[in-house]
């Protein structure tokens, strides 16, 4: 990706044994919980609607809003506490070897992540929103996942999550997650589990994972920089048109997940990324957790 992030797409390894799945039986991980608004959702099980879409109930010139639409602007916020800002999302490892120093390298930074990592994490996000099945997703997460620090990392990030969307959006699906992998399902998992449980569509599931995945590096540059914060926001704003594609492609994967299988799910990988997060996990110091 670009000079910062090695973008090469790598397929998916064979899930994982050490994934912590429980033995006991699994349907109420996708039964649609009872919080869910019954117009504009267009993301329950045999309602996806059209992959890529908002899913907003309505004409195209209405103006009546989203049923759910602020809980997306919570689950989105830095503030909710899901524990991401103490991940820089690789930036750290990216700034000690010379990759990330300025805006211009932060944003080819971003725009690789988006499109590797991001797009992979938003289309978990997507197919757990959708009503699959949260396991599986969660196995078809590890697979993507071939490093032990990321594993590690999206697991604790799972785990964090669900105690604050617990609290938020009370569910028996994720009371149900949570009972399946006490160690934590991978964060994008969760995510779409939690989306589901807000009300919200796949496609919001995948924006805010999209989001994510360049939101935590540039608001971590401007603590490891000391770079302009208005700088910073700028290179969000300016891969936005980038963002949106991004989730729609991930949306659009889902849809079809969900009928030609698991491995209809995007699996771009980062190598050069993957690298460095095990190099970064070995430090004695740092200032983020990955």
């Amino acid at each position: 990706m670009s000079s910062t992030v090695d973008s090469t797409t790598t397929p998916p390894a064979a899930p994982r044994a050490d994934s912590g799945r429980a033995d006991e039986a699994t349907p109420s991980l996708v039964d649609a919980p009872a919080s869910r608004s019954s117009a504009g959702t267009g993301g329950g099980a045999g309602a996806y609607g059209d992959a890529g879409t908002d899913g907003d109930a309505g004409p195209a010139n209405s103006t009546a809003p989203h049923p759910a639409r602020a809980a997306l602007l919570v689950l989105a916020d830095g503030r909710f506490p899901a524990g991401g800002h103490a991940h820089s999302g690789g930036a750290e490892a990216a700034v000690a070897a010379g990759r990330i120093t300025d805006a211009a390298t932060l944003e080819a930074y971003c725009r690789g992540r988006l499109h590797t990592a991001g797009l992979t994490a938003a289309g978990l996000a997507a197919a757990a929103a959708a009503g699959m099945d949260p396991l599986l997703v969660d196995e078809a997460a590890d697979a993507r996942t071939p490093v032990p620090a990321l594993r590690t990392t999206a697991r604790r990030l799972g785990r964090q999550m669900m105690r604050a969307a617990r609290a938020a959006w009370p569910s028996p699906a994720l009371d149900a997650l949570a009972a399946a992998r006490p160690r934590g399902a991978h964060q994008p998992v969760v995510l779409g589990v939690v989306a589901r449980a807000a009300g919200l569509t796949p496609h919001d599931a995948a924006h805010i994972a999209a989001y994510e995945s360049v939101g935590g590096p540039a608001t971590a540059a401007v603590r490891l920089l000391g770079l302009d914060p208005f700088q910073a926001t700028a290179v969000l704003a300016g891969l936005v048109p980038e963002l949106d594609r991004v989730a729609a492609q991930a949306a659009e994967a889902a849809g079809r997940a969900r009928t030609e299988g698991i491995g209809a799910l995007p699996a771009a990988s980062g190598p050069l990324a993957d690298i460095a997060a095990e190099r970064h996990a070995a430090w004695s110091v740092r200032l983020f957790a990955s």
